[in-house]
């Protein structure tokens, strides 16, 4: 079998470090807010080149904490895209905001920018969250200038993205995460830093954001026992933490190992000439695309799935990411969208197809993973 993710793999090769890591952190008896976390919270802002991380219990409570330090509440408008995870929508929809979706483009699956300028220009718009979809990175410069022009709030959907970077047209290489008021990631098991359960960090330049983020994940208390508002209980453990902090030291090894990954499946692609399409790796001086997950695209629904189920067969795993978009939820069914609002996400959610994708897959498994394809198409 041949699977989409293997975390064991990655676990044999630290196994020490991480036990002997969890073992410090029980021995000193300290396993909430501690040295870890506060630890990790200066190296991973560090990493993205902001001022302030405050480390919290998931991705998807750091879109939420994120959004309420912003300032973001009843009524206001909060736009982003409906081909993305369901966390994305959905915390700005639970503090009662009015959520505005997007199209992506169709070939980076990222928030389509000419679309949001537009929106922009004849809405009142709160905050845009835009997402850095399967670690590609969107255009930094342009986020930033619309972000200055109009005067509104970003905060950037980073949970697939650490470590992936834009090169400004001065020059300058910034990460994902570094050009909004504040930017989120997840370290769910599965992602390129991953912990051994669920954690999510905060970021930001933003001092006030970043103590609003601190007290609120402590149920709204400044000082402890005395409520200033009703927040969450929503603490990055010290063990995950701990965990983290090995784990960061590999991470760019990590990323150009999935580099690697990508490049192999475009080799085997090209030389097959199938007909599908896929991320192609440019040799950009730059890591633009960290490749969180490998999404191909097929020509219809019915070949995709028919090809996801011979591969099943087979023994290799792969996955839909995401099968049916945002605006078409029926949780969401009082936003007032319909089928054809958002032409290029549905295609995408029909076409697409995520094919197994970690650091420490093998050439011979790539290989085998496109001749399996191969034969159902």
């Amino acid at each position: 079998m041949i699977p989409l993710f293997d975390l064991t793999r990655q676990y044999e090769r630290i196994r020490g470090e991480i036990l002997n890591a969890v073992d410090k952190v029980i021995s000193s008896g300290r396993v909430i807010l501690g040295p870890n976390v506060e630890s990790l919270e200066k190296e991973i802002a560090n990493f993205v080149g902001v001022g302030y991380g405050v480390g919290v219990a998931s991705g998807s409570d750091a879109l939420l904490i994120a959004l309420r330090a912003m300032g973001v509440g009843k009524g206001d408008t909060v736009v982003t895209t409906p081909y993305t995870f369901f966390a994305t929508a959905s915390a700005p929809y639970r503090l009662n905001a009015r959520v505005m979706f997007i199209d992506v483009e169709k070939d980076t699956f990222n928030m389509d920018l000419d679309q949001l300028e537009w929106v922009l220009k004849k809405e009142k718009v709160k905050a845009v969250i835009p997402v850095h979809l399967f670690g590609r990175t969107m255009d930094l410069e342009a986020l930033s200038f619309l972000r200055e022009r109009y005067n509104v709030k970003i905060l950037e959907d980073c949970a697939q993205s650490i470590g992936s970077e834009w090169k400004f047209s001065n020059g300058e290489i910034k990460r994902s995460g570094s050009v909004g008021d504040a930017a989120v990631f997840s370290f769910f098991p599965t992602k390129n830093l991953g912990t051994y359960g669920d954690g999510g960090m905060i970021v930001t330049n933003d001092e006030e954001i970043a103590q609003k983020s601190r007290f609120l994940r402590v149920h709204g208390a400044k000082k402890k026992y005395f409520h200033d508002e009703v927040g969450y209980n929503s603490r990055l453990d010290e063990i995950h933490a701990a965990i983290l902090k090995v784990k960061f030291k590999y991470l760019e090894k990590w990323i150009e190992e999935r580099v690697r990954v990508a490049r192999s499946y475009q080799k085997y692609f090209e030389e097959k000439k199938l007909p599908v399409e896929y991320p192609k790796v440019e040799e950009r001086g730059y890591k633009y695309h960290v490749f969180h997950q490998y999404v191909i695209l097929f020509e219809d629904e019915i070949t995709r799935d028919r090809v996801k189920e011979g591969l099943s067969r087979r023994g290799v795993q792969t996955a839909i990411y995401y099968p049916l978009p945002l605006h078409l939820q029926v949780c969401f069914k009082d936003l007032g969208y319909k089928e054809g609002d958002f032409p290029v996400a549905e295609s995408l959610s029909k076409r697409s197809l995520a094919l197994p994708m970690f650091p420490e897959m093998k050439d011979e498994e790539i290989e085998e993973v496109v001749n399996t394809l191969e034969l159902f198409l």
